[in-house]
């Protein structure tokens, strides 16, 4: 007894989504290096460097889209 065949179709794949652009700031990164400050009145900039929070794309590494 053979079995009826089958047939079959192709698997149709969904499309990509594009890939959002880079934040111009950070490089799509969400961080920032900033200098580093001390004192109480001056504030004197040190040659250290510390992250901050990209504030151009609040961290997400997306360019902003209007």
């Amino acid at each position: 007894m053979t079995s009826a065949k089958k047939t079959t179709t192709r698997r149709k794949t969904a499309a990509r989504k594009p890939m959002p652009a880079a934040c111009p700031d950070c490089e799509g990164k969400g961080e920032v290096a900033e200098t580093v400050q001390v004192g109480g009145r001056k504030k004197r900039a040190t040659d250290d460097r510390q992250a901050a929070l990209c504030t151009t794309c609040w961290g997400s590494g997306e360019a902003a889209t209007d």
